[in-house]
């Protein structure tokens, strides 16, 4: 068993599927706008400069992107992006919101039995309105001692989870898909990370270079993270 007292979850992409939605709608942002840029053009990386801008005002969730294609509509088409190309980017927006939580397989299994040996928390960043309702919907809530949306994964935010959880940052470890936000923070702060990548990754989430040491494991699946804990199989 590792030297463990909190076992914290991210969610989106971890849990359940969040990012090839993000992508879809992505594709079809390009699609709708492509018509009404300019020649030369890459709407893909305008709509992801506005992301990067907003960062600061917007936070991150659905809400957010939402925003950050208008404005990048506004920018990229000018006074050419017809009233029903804005509707139907605000239509990509609400199915977003209103789409059901998928949760990928064997993640209640995994949330059983590591609940069953370790005290597991919930961390995840966005939008508090729409990350609740996905936990509250997904069937899992059940299996976290604690609950923590934040608007950002940074080493602050960490450190004071950890405190308010009255552990140990050595004695603390962080499971999710983000190397940025689920890894290089709790490492930095000396708690245990590791990353379960997932197929998609937003590109304000990439990082150059995976980190290394004896804390830092890469896992293929969340079905592993069990055993890499030293939890035996009954």
């Amino acid at each position: 068993m590792k030297p463990v007292d909190v076992v914290a979850f991210d969610a989106d992409d971890t849990l359940w599927h969040s990012e090839d939605g993000f992508h879809a709608a992505e594709a079809r942002f390009v699609e709708l706008l492509t018509p009404y840029a300019s020649p030369g053009v890459d709407v893909m990386a305008g709509l992801t400069a506005m992301e990067r801008a907003n960062l600061p005002v917007y936070g991150y969730g659905v809400k957010a992107f939402g925003l950050s294609m208008v404005e990048a509509a506004v920018t990229i088409g000018q006074d050419r992006v017809p009233t029903k190309v804005f509707a139907q980017i605000i239509d990509i927006a609400r199915d977003l919101l209103l789409a059901p939580v998928r949760l990928l397989p064997h993640v209640s299994e995994v949330l059983a039995t590591v609940s069953e040996h370790y005290r597991v928390i919930l961390v995840t960043k966005g939008d508090l309105i729409h990350q609740s309702r996905k936990v509250g919907t997904s069937g899992l809530d059940h299996h976290f001692d604690h609950v923590e949306i934040v608007l950002e994964k940074d080493v602050d935010t960490y450190a004071r989870i950890i405190a308010e959880q009255g552990v140990d940052a050595h004695r603390f470890c962080m499971i999710g898909n983000s190397v940025r936000s689920d890894v290089l923070p709790v490492l930095d702060l000396g708690g245990y990370a590791v990353h379960v990548p997932y197929p998609f990754l937003w590109e304000l989430e990439r990082v150059e270079t995976l980190p290394s040491g004896p804390r830092f494991a890469e896992l293929e699946s969340i079905t592993h993270v069990p055993g890499w804990l030293g939890i035996r199989a009954d």
